[in-house]
């Protein structure tokens, strides 16, 4: 028997043929329902939530409390069963929509984060280069004449013509001086 069952094909190793489904099946765009439940979280953190909800536990328990009781359907008696109910059903889908929220938010952080991570390398690379550039701007400006330099050279050029010139009137007139003589 267990030789007929190998046969077949239906081990644990061989996946199981899929079955026709009555229904589709339901697989809604997660975007869009990510962008609902960041919406329903946006909107449950608003005080117009918070006043909507109080608006409607107190119409509740105000209807449930002084209401005739024929007409009451969620008496005080039984201690609001049914508003309780209701709460917690809130509560339940609540809190995994928030988490949902939370998690595309801190994918969006995340991202956000890397994004800012790689502008600060590349920033950091820039200044690196621009320290670079300057580093050798400076030396190449040791090696440029100066305007003090060239000052400074100008005027002992200067002083050197001043004085070839007081010597080279000084030797005319001893020359002038000489001819005269003669």
């Amino acid at each position: 028997m267990a030789e007929n069952y190998r046969l077949k094909g239906s081990g644990l190793d061989t996946p199981q043929e899929a079955r026709a489904r009555l229904l589709p099946r339901f697989t809604p765009n997660p975007d869009a329902f990510g962008t609902w439940t960041e919406n329903f979280a946006r909107f449950m953190g608003t005080p117009q939530f918070l006043l909507y909800m109080t608006v409607f536990v107190m119409v509740w328990l105000g209807w449930n409390t002084f209401a005739p009781e024929p007409l009451q359907f969620d008496p005080r008696s039984l201690n609001y069963t049914l508003l309780t109910l209701i709460l917690s059903l809130q509560a339940s889908y609540a809190a995994p929509l928030l988490l949902l929220a939370q998690n595309r938010q801190d994918d969006r952080d995340r991202v956000a984060l890397e994004q800012d991570r790689q502008q600060a390398a590349r920033n950091l690379s820039d200044t690196e280069y621009l320290n670079r550039e300057l580093a050798s701007v400076r030396i190449a400006l040791r090696e440029v004449a100066t305007r003090d330099f060239i000052r400074s050279e100008l005027r002992s050029l200067l002083e050197d013509l001043q004085a070839e010139d007081d010597d080279g009137s000084d030797q005319r007139r001893s020359r002038e001086k000489a001819a005269g003589r003669r």
